[in-house]
């Protein structure tokens, strides 16, 4: 597909996209508290965004990702959080 076709069937989205995220860390930093490793892995999958590579969306999903091999004996929450606690420096 022509890169013009491409913008014009997605780029309204990306944009609506791009603006629901530009808010969420609004309220984020309005927030009171400390940050935890969730925000510097979204810090870090933004970084990815700015990077010039064909492969962002896998490099985004990399950084949110537990990259080990063995399996925890017991889950301590029931739910996912999203990203790996140890996938970053705390923002």
């Amino acid at each position: 597909m022509r890169r013009q076709a491409i913008l014009d069937r997605y780029f309204l989205d990306a944009r609506h996209k791009l603006i629901d995220v530009a808010a969420f860390l609004d309220r984020v930093e309005r927030g009171e508290g400390d940050a935890d490793f969730r925000l510097a892995a979204f810090h870090q999958a933004v970084d990815v965004l700015r990077e010039r590579r064909p492969d962002k969306a896998e490099a985004v999903l990399t950084v949110f990702s537990d990259p080990t091999d063995e399996p925890i004996a017991v889950a301590d929450t029931q739910g996912a959080c999203g990203a790996w606690p140890g996938s970053g420096k705390e923002s």
